[in-house]
Formats: structure tokens, sequence, C-alpha cells
């Protein structure tokens, strides 16, 4: 007996995280006390140590073993104590005297070896124990980052460039045999499932001869470059002629007069109206400053006939000589037009909408633009330009043509998937486009489409090495982008139940290098500071690196559905030239012919898409691995309290917006440090929890997206016009409106709206520390 309490007084001393669990101490105690029975009994030559060190370590299998340092009150010693309060105690195991007194030492130093040894084993399998099985949540988190270069390192100019030039070798073939080339191509790069998506959608193409205008006072016709009508210019520049034109606009012959409105602000049509009757009349436009659909409601409901639309050569970057261009633009908001809300898939009922506008819409070239004000052809003075404007005398006459066609085509998505090995389930969604529109869109489509594929190569590499994302990474290369962003459209609304559940972030390859003076960050707010922090990531190796200069404003492309219907945090990277004037926003809205700008001369060396492609392959690997969503809840309530500063008119009731907009950010701030704070930390991560914390990062920008908006403007009000607005874009509507209209009917429902939506983020936000806080007070 005096043995059995040395040898316990010598494992609590000993303190071994494999031997401080009860259930094993117990089992041990056992193995001694039949053991001790054992070496009393004949055949005490036939026991085998290594049998008892087998049937110890068969106990280190218990998948109840806890490796957490024992307290004290629960020690192997205590228990044995209370092993002998048992009354039974004695009589259970009583021993009988020994035989003589030297065996009776070789029985003692045999059992006092086979307990050290037993005492050693435990010790080292309890340290290789706790060792080899680390916390789940900890494993891989130190080298995400290393991870991260490793992937993007693989990415380099010259694999960009290869891949662009194979994609221009593709020939002119219509937007199924593009998406099956992309396809094969991503296949060979090791994608494994890849999907081709097709819809039959209503697209308006061009007719079998140009539109055209032609001045009544003189009888001049003119294509819409500003060449002549004649045999020879038709041949020479066919396609160019053909497809200067607006998809979805009215058809048909318009004969009236010319009325210049500038940039068709509201303004410029309570000047214009305040001097003239502008019912039927063709209005002169200049593309710019606010959305094109937007402008063309005012004008549709001002009473226009017909638009012509170019672009100021003023508004344009000094690099950049476009003005002998016609070019392309869509009338339509998004998806097909036939079938609006709802996929355009078998056995969709399909609405007779040929027509998206009453307006007849024309673009033509600021060449034509001028001959049609009467003013000369050089229009820079001593280095300044003077933007364009019809003179105060005269008055013109003019008759616009158009004739375009409407038929249903087949266009393309091409999807492939990257499955999650710990969140499958929750998809970050990368997406570019591809050519659907004959020679027009320039070349962008192939500075996108090289750049996804050339980060899905990157990432092949690592996963045949055998490393996967935690979250799906699911690929897009859409079709019928230029009509209007079809193809994104028809496959989120065929899968709106599923993405609504499942996506947690859009990345955006839409016209990467459109410029090469200046990076243009764009990122909901949610997103800004991932977004800032990847450009610093990215440029450690350089000696300038870009300042933070990310900003949520609205952008063009395929992001559309993701952020005006599901609420989706989104972000896109580009390369754009410094606009010269506060008029040069939305005019990537125009599609120029392909030989325009080529993109070989703004990129020669693939620098600036190999820097696109590692600042996209960042964000989308943290977004895609992080345990934690990297989003920043603080930032909407910032976002928000910003874009409620300004000049409001009465109507505007701005205190109590900024109360509201002030429990928003107290909730928030509440809510980053008590629950993003310690999901953080590996330390305190729980996995429940962090599951629940990304349900709520997931949806926090979908209480922002209002019911109905303006044509043109964003449903998620986070999104500000452009950088020079930092207000709410459909309370600066209203305004407007108010102005317009004489009437406070419409700013009353914006204020509603928006007043609505802060309020929800706020509740949303509540309800999700109430959760947790409930939560916690279950656990106790």
């Amino acid at each position: 007996m005096a043995y059995h309490k040395v040898n316990a007084d010598q494992r609590a001393q000993g303190h071994s995280p494999y031997l401080d669990n009860d259930e094993l101490q117990a089992t041990a105690l056992e193995l001694e006390w039949d053991m001790e029975k054992e070496l009393e009994e004949p055949g005490f030559d036939h026991f085998r140590l290594g049998g008892a060190v087998q049937h110890h370590l068969g106990n280190s299998q218990n998948p109840d073993l806890d490796l957490e340092p024992i307290q004290p009150s629960s020690s192997p010693k205590g228990r044995f104590q209370r092993l002998q309060e048992d009354p039974d105690y004695i009589s259970h195991y009583t021993r009988q005297a020994p035989k003589s007194n030297r065996c009776n030492f070789f029985q003692i130093l045999k059992v006092f070896c086979t307990a050290l040894i037993l005492f050693i084993f435990g010790i080292v399998i309890g340290y290789y124990a706790r060792k080899k099985c680390p916390s789940p949540s900890t494993s891989q988190e130190p080298n995400n980052f290393h991870i991260y270069h490793e992937i993007l390192k693989e990415i380099k100019a010259e694999n960009i460039q290869q891949i662009y030039r194979e994609l221009l070798q593709f020939p002119r073939e219509d937007d199924v045999d593009v998406a099956m080339k992309i396809l094969v191509q991503w296949t060979s790069q090791g994608l494994e499932d890849i999907q081709l998506v097709n819809y039959s959608v209503l697209l308006d193409l061009p007719g079998s001869s140009s539109n055209t205008v032609t001045l009544k006072n003189s009888g001049e016709c003119f294509y819409p470059t500003g060449q002549q009508c004649n045999r020879e210019t038709k041949t020479l520049h066919s396609q160019d002629l053909l497809y200067s034109y607006a998809a979805y606009s009215a058809k048909g012959t318009l004969e009236a007069e010319l009325v210049d409105i500038q940039y068709g602000t509201v303004e410029d049509l309570i000047r214009i109206q305040a001097i003239t009757n502008v019912t039927k009349k063709i209005a002169l436009l200049k593309l710019g400053q606010s959305p094109l659909l937007y402008k063309l409601s005012l004008l549709e409901d001002a009473g226009f006939g017909g638009v012509l639309l170019y672009i100021d050569p003023c508004d344009l970057p000094k690099t950049t000589d476009l003005a002998d261009k016609a070019f392309m633009v869509s009338l339509n908001s998004g998806g097909d037009p036939s079938t609006p809300g709802y996929a355009s898939i078998d056995g969709s009922y399909r609405q007779n909408r040929l027509n998206l506008t009453t307006l007849l819409v024309q673009p033509i070239s600021a060449v034509l633009a001028k001959k049609l004000l009467s003013l000369p052809e050089d229009t820079v003075q001593k280095d300044r330009c003077i933007p364009l404007q019809m003179p105060a005398a005269g008055k013109k006459i003019i008759s616009l043509n158009i004739q375009s066609v409407t038929t249903y085509q087949t266009i393309s998505n091409v999807i492939g998937f990257l499955k999650g090995t710990v969140f499958p389930d929750r998809y970050v969604i990368i997406g570019s486009h591809h050519n659907s529109l004959n020679t027009y869109g320039g070349q962008e489509w192939a500075s996108s489409t090289a750049i996804i594929t050339a980060f899905i190569q990157a990432l092949m590499l690592k996963v045949k090495r055998g490393w996967r994302p935690d979250r799906t990474i699911v690929f897009c290369s859409w079709g019928g982008t230029s009509f209007g962003n079809i193809g994104s459209y028809e496959w989120a609304e065929d899968l709106k139940r599923v993405l609504q559940r499942n996506v947690v972030a859009y990345v955006s390859l839409h016209n990467p290098v459109r410029g090469n003076s200046t990076l243009h960050p764009v990122a909901s707010p949610s997103l800004q500071q991932l977004a800032a922090e990847s450009q610093s990531f990215n440029c450690v190796e350089k000696t300038k690196c870009p300042g933070s200069n990310v900003t949520s404003v609205q952008i063009q492309g395929d992001s559309d559905y993701f952020i005006n219907h599901l609420g989706v945090p989104a972000t896109q990277f580009s390369y754009e030239d410094i606009k010269t004037s506060e008029n040069s926003s939305f005019l990537s809205e125009a599609l120029f012919p392909v030989h325009t700008r080529k993109t070989e001369e703004l990129d020669p060396s693939f620098s600036l898409h190999e820097t696109i492609a590692k600042l996209t392959g960042q964000v989308t690997l943290q977004i895609a691995n992080e345990p934690v969503l990297p989003f920043n809840a603080l930032d909407i309530a910032l976002e928000v309290q910003n874009s409620l500063k300004g000049n409001f008119c009465d109507e505007v009731d701005v205190p109590q917006l900024l109360a509201v907009a002030s429990r928003l950010r107290d909730t928030t701030e509440l809510f980053q440090s008590d629950e993003m704070r310690p999901a953080n930390d590996p330390k305190e991560r729980a996995p429940i929890r962090v599951r629940m914390l990304n349900d709520v990062l997931q949806s926090l920008e979908k209480s922002f997206l209002i019911h109905r908006a303006p044509p043109g403007l964003y449903r998620n009000i986070l999104y500000r016009l452009d950088e020079r607005t930092s207000q709410f874009s459909v309370l600066l509507e209203a305004l407007e409106h108010c102005k317009l209209h004489q009437s406070n009917e419409t700013i009353q429902a914006a204020l509603s709206e928006v007043l609505n939506s802060i309020n929800s983020a706020q509740v949303y936000f509540k309800a999700g520390l109430d959760v947790f806080e409930t939560t916690l007070a279950g656990k106790k």
C-alpha cells in the first residue's frame, strides 16, 4: 500500500499532460492493482511487460482525452485517497504475506520498473499527442500570406500576354463558339468542374444599312462618323458604320428641330424649356456627368422625340483622339429584355419589348456634332479646349433615320468551380467577359479573359500540390455584356435563391486596362480596407506604391446584378487615364471600335495587366481563405454618415437621418470590437461563432437595397454616382426632380427609403449582437 501512495505522488509531481487525464489515471491504477495480484499468483515468470505497455497505449486512443492541465481538486492523488475511503477497500485488496524477503524484493523491483516505464511512455505520448494535434482553426493560418505569395508569384506579364494573343486569334465567331474555346482553355489549365451555360435572349442588332443623319437645310446626308453618305465610304467602313448605334432604341425616321441641351442635367432642361417647346424635337446630348439611362429618362419625360449622343473632346484625355469615331451604347438596364426579372429558360413567358424607350437614339462622332452646330473643326485655342456649344443664332432641322433589328440569339457563360474544403457552400465569384459584339467593345474582353485565365493557371499549380481554398471560388466568363450584362443577369436570375444564400463577394475584371495613367480601385464600403491593404501587399518590391484611393462609386459591367439585386460586396481594380474634366464620369458607357485603342499600345510590357491580376488575385484569395470574412462593418456606418453631409433642401430631415446613422455607427463599433476582434484572435476563436459571424458579415450590405431607383442609378445606396458627389444618389435625384416638377413627393419617398435602409442595417447588427450574447449566456 505504501508503494501505491508513493507512485501516485510521483505522477502528480511529474504533471504529464497525457497521464493527467482522469479516465487514464483510473486505468493506470487498475492496471497496477491487477499486476500486483498477478505477481502473487503462480506463473509470474510468464508475465510480459510489453503487454502492459500495449494496454496502456490503447487507452491513449480514447476520443475523450482532455489535453488541458488538470485542476488540483481532480488530481490522481486525490482520486487515490477517495479510493481508500471506500469501506470495502480493505476486503477487496487485502494481500497475503510474502513467501520470502528475497522474493518480495524482486517482486517490488519488477513492479517499480514496470511503473517507471509506463510513466515515461505516458509523458512521451502525451507530448507528441499535443504537438501533432493542434487546433484546426490555426493549423494553416500563420502560412496564409506565404501561400498567397507563392500563388501570385506565378502570375507573370509574359504569360498574360501569351494568353491574350491566343485569344485574339479566335476567329470572329458567335458567342457560343468563343465561350467554348475559353472553356477548353480553362480545362487545359487543370480546372475540372466547368460548365457552359446557354440562354436564348433578345438582342438588338444593326440592320443591313447604316443609320443616317440628314441636314434638311442643305440636304447633306451623314453617317454617324461624320462622313458623307456614299457607296465608297460605306464599303470602306461597313462594320464601323453598322455598329455605330444604340441597342434597343426606338426605330424609324424623325424629322425635327435640333436642340442643344449639353449634358441633359435638370438645370439644362429648365433652361431649354423656358425658351422653347421641346415636344418631339431632337436633343443634341453629351455623354458623361451622369448615367445615360437617367438622362434619357428625363428627356423622355420632357417630351423629346429623338437624341443625338456624342462625347465632347474636352472631356477626353489629351492622349485620346476619338473625334472622328462614333460608338455603340446599350439602353438595356440589364438582362434579357423579353424576360425582365426572371431567367430566360425554356418555357419562360417572352414579353414583346422590342424597344426599351420611345426615343430614337443615335450615337455620333464629335466631328459630326461640330458640323451640326456649324462650328469650325479646330476648337483648341492656346492649349485651352473649348467645349462644344450651339451658337445663339441659327435653327437646324434634321432627319434622323434608325433601322436596327431585334432577334433571338444564344449567348453563353463559362462557369468554373474550384471547390472549397472548409466552407464549400460559400462562393467567391470572380468575373470577366468575352467578346460578343463583332469588332466593338475594343480588346478589353481579351484583357479581362487573359487575366482571369492567368490567375486560374497560377491557382491550379498550387492545387496540384494539395492546396485548396477554404471557400469555393467561382470563375465566370460572361456573354452578352455589351448588350446590358445579359449573361450575368440571366445566370444570376436562374440561380437567385442559391446565390442569395451562398455568395459572399464579387470580384470584377471588367475592362481592366482602359488607360495607363492611374490605378483606379473601386470597392463597396465593407471591402475598401481590404482593397487598400492589397495595394500595399503587392507593391512591397516597388519603389513607389500608390496611395489608398479606394472609392465606392458606380461602375460598369457584370457586377451590376450582384451589387444591386443580391447586395453582395464587390470590388474592381482597373487602370484608367487621368480625367481631364469633372464631366468625364460615365464615358465608359460608350463602346468604340476595336482599332481605336489597342491594348498592346496602352500596356506594351503587360506590366499593368500583371499588377491588376495580382491585386485581383490577392483580394480573391483573402476572401476565399480567411477564417473570418475580411469585411469591415464600421466602414459602412462611416460611409453612411459621410453620405449625409452636404447641402439638402428643407424637405430633407437631416437631423433625423443623422440620429439613425449615429445609432448605426454605435452598433457597428460594438459589433466590431465585441465580435469581430475576438473572432480574429485564433486563441479566442470558436468554429460555431465564426460561422455565425460570417453569416452576419455576408449579408451586411443587403439592408441598403432600396425597392426602386431611377434608371441608371444603383439600387444599392452605398455607392455614389462618382468621385465628385458624396451624397446618396437617390436623394440628389429626388432633389433634382423637386426642382424640375415643383413637387416634394419624390423627395419624401426617397427620404423614407434611405431612412428605412439605415434603420434596417442598425436593427440587423443589433440582432446579430443579441444572438451572440444569447449564445454566450447559454454556454454559461
